[in-house]
């Protein structure tokens, strides 16, 4: 409002303008006392008593909790002994409310030659009345919830404990914040300023607390006159995949400056996962409403605006699906440290991420970096095939193999004897592909891992890692990269690695469905996504042979009863002195990888078959 901003600055302009005896005068002195905090100047330019003018105007500013007033002259119309000025109202009422519009007459007198204002209530706003007072409204959002694909939430209920006052009721507010302050750490002249500008008859939650927090708190809290406590139920509390739903907490002291200023009692803030990344679109807004109340009843009387800023709270529509992640979770109960991620083939939409208590689903199954073991091999089929490879060729596979200096050496009962370059994938033989590393050039060889989405830089709103392979400057280098040794990938990127072999083009990862973005100010510009790669036909062909062997004659037969349609390879490779063991494969349309901290290679297998039974039986 250019009026508003300019009324100080122009103040002795108007002055200057108007000879005495003017009515502008008085309308520019009233005004901007009451703009500037100068209330004594203000009250001067009035007929009323000064002493009750001064009070008056202090109690808008606490009635309304207004952070600031501005008003712009609009016009000033005389008749005689009376004027009436005209003037556009800007207030700022704070905590994250919009601007309250509009606007306003003072109407003006001569007394003893002086221009005063006809002081009344409506001098105020034109609708208040003598007996009434402002008071400001509120009434928040309930969070919106996390949902999976069909629609089902993924919270279970929890109990929010709200302390709350009616302000018509408290002897002593000041002391009640000062003590409620000291206990809980909220700023006493905030708690003070909710109850002074709230309807007085109303009940008012001026703090909310978790489960563990209130018990940690009660005894003290309970020990202050006028608080009453009441439980709400609210579905916060994460199902599974609990660390990628992520937790909420009811706002504190800490998480007021995350949530970008004051908040009301019951808000609530996402501390991790989807919760904390989708805070706005969860919580949206809270409606306000200006008011006035009458003195003796404490009753509403008028409404004098009202508006809800900002956008309404919406559900976030996650692509997991709550069956396919308890098959998941129910496969890993009986396996050791491990993890597993579950992916839609033909879309690359993320179904279920399990992990033990010893992995964290966002952390490490979507963001860690481990070495991928021979899994990674798969990737070099295509360089192979160009080359002219042929699988069905034989391929030593001896205990030890130096390739470029570097010493590789094969574990386990597939040692020894000369099976096929395809049996060498399907079990995983370290000696034997690393020799292939004279038949595929490097760049070829990442280049043929980017069409597989590895380091390819896709966007999730969760922390995640697409994979890197170490330059491949010499066959060295090429042999530990079949053998997976410099080759780092996450359990998602391996997934989707599977669902790229399984239905021919390589999807990147889908999390979310609904909304576009994080950011409810950018809905209308979605993030850029990473476009999906399709797959040469030669080269998908040959890796669905290649895994299917691996399920019916190589190292993942634990993966799959006798005629199911699983499709996969196992891997062994070691972080942190810790033993790994890969499976990455498919069944239909669901593309999977598992890594279960064990020594044996079968493991990962393992804990697949279980996922896949699990699946086939409903869970």
């Amino acid at each position: 409002m250019t009026a508003a901003l300019a009324l100080a600055v122009a103040a002795p302009m108007l002055s200057g303008c108007f000879e005495e005896p003017s009515a502008h005068d008085a309308v520019r002195d009233f005004l901007v006392g009451w703009q500037t905090g100068d209330y004594a100047m203000a009250a001067r330019r009035t007929d009323g008593d000064e002493g009750k003018v001064r009070q008056a105007l202090e109690d808008v500013r606490i009635q309304l909790d207004a952070a600031s007033f501005r008003f712009g002259l609009k016009g000033v119309r005389r008749t005689g002994d009376e004027a009436e000025a005209t003037f556009e109202a800007e207030v700022d009422l704070g905590e994250n409310n919009p601007l309250w519009e509009y606007d306003g007459r003072l109407p003006l007198r001569l007394v003893d030659g002086r221009w005063k204002v006809r002081w009344s209530p409506a001098v105020l706003h034109p609708e208040l009345r003598e007996g009434q007072r402002f008071a400001v409204d509120t009434d928040p959002e309930d969070r919106q919830p996390i949902v999976d694909r069909n629609n089902d939430p993924l919270q279970q209920p929890a109990n929010l404990h709200v302390a709350s006052v009616t302000p018509a009721r408290l002897q002593d507010a000041a002391g009640l914040c000062e003590r409620l302050a000291a206990v809980t750490g909220f700023p006493q002249d905030r708690l003070l300023s909710r109850i002074r500008s709230a309807p007085p008859s109303e009940e008012l939650p001026l703090v909310t607390f978790g489960r563990l927090r209130f018990a940690q708190l009660r005894s003290k809290l309970e020990a202050i006159d006028g608080l009453k406590f009441s439980v709400r139920e609210a579905s916060v509390a994460p199902d599974a995949p609990t660390q990628i739903v992520g937790t909420v907490t009811a706002v504190t002291p800490e998480t007021e400056q995350q949530l970008g200023g004051p908040q009301r009692a019951g808000d609530t803030v996402g501390r991790s996962g989807l919760q904390k990344a989708y805070q706005e679109h969860l919580t949206g807004s809270t409606e306000t409403s200006v008011i006035t109340v009458d003195l003796k009843t404490l009753e509403p009387v008028t409404e004098l605006a009202k508006w809800r800023p900002g956008r309404t709270a919406s559900p976030v529509r996650t692509t997991l699906d709550r069956k396919t992640q308890a098959a998941a979770d129910s496969a890993l109960a009986a396996t050791g440290p491990g993890m597993l991620v579950a992916v839609q083939g033909s879309t690359g939409e993320v179904l279920a991420v399990g992990g033990t208590k010893d992995y964290h689903q966002e952390k490490h199954a979507f963001a860690g970096e481990f070495p991928a073991g021979t899994a990674f091999s798969v990737m070099a089929v295509e360089g192979l095939l160009k080359s002219r490879v042929d699988l069905e060729q034989k391929l030593d596979c001896p205990a030890e193999r130096t390739v470029g200096g570097i010493r590789f050496r094969q574990a386990g009962a597939s040692a020894g004897g000369t099976p096929t370059i395809q049996a060498s994938f399907a079990g995983g033989c370290v000696t034997a592909l690393a020799s292939l590393a004279r038949r595929v050039d490097g760049t070829a060889l990442t280049a043929a891992a980017a069409k597989f989405g590895i380091g390819v830089p896709w966007t999730l709103p969760l922390k995640s890692f697409s994979g890197k392979v170490q330059p491949l400057k010499n066959d060295a280098a090429t042999a530990r990269a079949l053998a997976g040794q410099n080759v780092s990938v996450s359990p998602l990127s391996m997934a989707l690695v599977a669902g790229a072999m399984a239905s021919g083009t390589w999807h990147p990862p889908i999390l979310v469905k609904e909304p576009a973005t994080q950011d409810p100010s950018d809905e209308a510009e979605a993030p850029r996504q990473v476009s999906p790669i399709d797959l040469d036909e030669e080269t998908t062909a040959a890796l669905r042979s290649l895994m299917r062997a691996g399920v019916t004659s190589g190292s993942a037969r634990a993966a799959a009863a006798p005629g199911d349609p699983v499709h996969g390879i196992t891997a062994a490779a070691s972080a942190d002195d810790k033993p790994l063991s890969w499976f990455v494969g498919w069944q239909g349309d669901v593309a999977v990888a598992a890594l279960v901290e064990s020594p044996d290679s079968t493991a990962g297998a393992v804990a697949a078959g279980r996922f896949f039974r699990n699946l086939r039986a409903g869970m």
